[in-house]
């Protein structure tokens, strides 16, 4: 947007995150200095687990920066101003999260002798909303009927927002013959296994791990999703 920084101003003391406290209607978020959306608010310093799990803007500066940090390599003084919130998404999603027995429900797909997975959903139709989306997905997808619980996450890729959503469903899993998934099929995956498995959306897969022991997150997280290789491991 014209009048934007370019880049954002990255600053670490002590070895934590220094960002601008701001609150919306949904509560508490942060944002690198200078680019929030408001007046400048109160410097805090978040150490690298809190800021895994905060919602720092813009969303892909808070990825590059929160992957290098993960990985050792702290981003020096700035970072390319990266936020796709700024326009309006070309494609909506809306995701299922179903977990019973402290199995998720996946759809895995067989491709180059390759195996990964997804989270159940797909497009938003016209005149649907991301839950009624999510729902339909979902029963399209497994042949189970979900009623939405509450959202937990919006994911941006590019110009495609996901909107993700905890379940509680009735049914049993259906043949994958009957149902709709481009050549995947429904699959039961230990929750526990979700750090190490290549699931996309990936930054959100582990994230579901520590979620479902510790809570889930109010308000919703916001994350932005460039990971390419699902069989890299994933921290950040």
């Amino acid at each position: 947007m014209t009048g934007e920084p370019r880049t954002a101003s990255v600053r670490f003391e002590d070895g934590r995150l220094v960002l601008e406290r701001h609150r919306d209607e949904s509560g508490i978020y942060y944002a690198f200095p200078g680019c929030g959306r408001t007046a400048a608010g109160p410097s805090v310093a978040l150490s690298l687990t809190e800021a895994l799990h905060a919602r720092i803007r813009p969303v892909g500066t808070a990825e590059q920066v929160l992957r290098g940090w993960s990985q050792g390599a702290l981003p020096q003084e700035a970072a390319a101003l990266d936020d796709p919130t700024a326009a309006a998404p070309s494609r909506v999603r809306g995701g299922a999260i179903v977990i019973r027995d402290r199995r998720i429900l996946l759809i895995g797909f067989d491709e180059d002798g390759q195996r990964h997975f997804e989270i159940p959903g797909g497009g938003v139709e016209t005149g649907e909303t991301p839950e009624a989306a999510a729902v339909r997905e979902l029963r399209e997808e497994t042949a189970l009927r979900g009623t939405v619980v509450r959202e937990v996450a919006r994911i941006w890729r590019g110009s495609t927002r996901g909107h993700y959503f905890t379940m509680e469903t009735e049914g049993e899993v259906g043949a994958p013959e009957t149902l709709d998934n481009y050549g995947g099929a429904p699959v039961w995956v230990p929750v526990t296994e979700l750090p190490s498995t290549p699931v996309w959306p990936r930054r959100l897969s582990w994230r579901i791990a520590h979620w479902h022991d510790s809570g889930w997150p109010v308000p919703p997280a916001e994350l932005a999703d460039s990971v390419g290789d699902l069989d890299a491991a994933c921290a950040w």
